[in-house]
């Protein structure tokens, strides 16, 4: 993989676990993640003068991201709702890259070299192992929806690294994907804040921008390295922001960041190199 394509990826990964922690922090999160998701949506029509509309055949792809895109902000809601930062993001997303790596075979023709297979096992494991310790106090919620939430990752990141090969414009793709995405939870925060929404967006609507701002550079970045390079290592590095999260977790929210989670960071680093170096084969 390019070097300059494994930073970007990697900045983007910096990037989601920042605007995931600005949701997290904040008392309503429902209307945080509409905020953050609704000025991704004002920004995306930009992206849409740098090149002609998508392809055809890749709506389909543009609406069923959509839809997993909703389900997968709702189950993340649920899960900073019963859990730690430290604990339900490491989950989610370490969940997700073997996922990817499975519905890449099969849906998108992508075969991976043993030594690829390792690097993405090996930051599916530390990433995964980051919640070492903190136990399940709050009984199976703090799991499902963590896992939940890792399952529609893995399906929107096939679906889109698919949809946006066929779309022969990133750009294009990544805009109608962002101009849709924000309108179902609009309407579900409307519906279940009702006039409290406005209040809200007067006094909490800057953490929203920034994190609206972070959320269409990460996944942006993502799907535009999709378009060129295997989908299981834009997810497998992509996913190394459990690692800033678990920073963020410890000196921001005081969660704990031992020994054990110092040994995660490092397995994490392990893999990102194995998947490049076998890459560079």
């Amino acid at each position: 993989m390019d070097p300059l394509v494994t930073v970007l990826i990697l900045g983007a990964a910096v990037m989601h676990a920042v605007w995931n922690a600005l949701v997290k922090v904040n008392g309503d999160r429902l209307m945080t993640m509409v905020v953050v998701i609704g000025t991704t949506g004002l920004l995306a029509p930009f992206l849409l003068l740098l090149g002609p509309s998508p392809e055809l055949e890749s709506w389909p792809y543009i609406l069923a991201s959509v839809i997993l895109n909703n389900i997968y902000f709702l189950f993340l809601i649920e899960a900073y709702r019963v859990g730690d930062f430290s604990h339900a993001y490491p989950l989610a997303r370490g969940s997700a890259p073997l996922l990817v790596a499975l519905g890449a075979m099969f849906f998108g023709g992508e075969f991976l070299g043993m030594g690829e297979i390792f690097g993405i096992a090996l930051v599916s494991v530390g990433i995964m192992s980051l919640i070492w310790g903190r136990g399940n106090k709050l009984g199976w919620g703090p799991i499902v929806y963590p896992l939940l939430t890792g399952l529609m990752i893995a399906t929107y990141t096939v679906v889109d690294g698919v949809g946006v090969r066929l779309s022969g414009n990133p750009f294009g793709y990544v805009g109608w994907l962002f101009i849709l995405s924000p309108l179902p939870l609009c309407v579900i925060a409307l519906v279940r804040r009702g006039t409290e929404v406005f209040p809200f967006l007067r006094s909490q609507w800057r953490k929203g921008v920034i994190g609206g701002f972070l959320n269409m550079a990460s996944y942006g970045l993502a799907i535009w390295a999709l378009s060129f390079t295997t989908m299981a290592h834009v997810s497998a590095l992509r996913e190394t922001s459990v690692v800033i999260a678990a920073l963020i977790g410890s000196r921001v929210l005081g969660e704990a960041f031992g020994r054990k989670r110092l040994i995660s960071a490092i397995i994490v680093f392990v893999g990102v190199v194995s998947i490049n170096l076998s890459a560079a084969q």
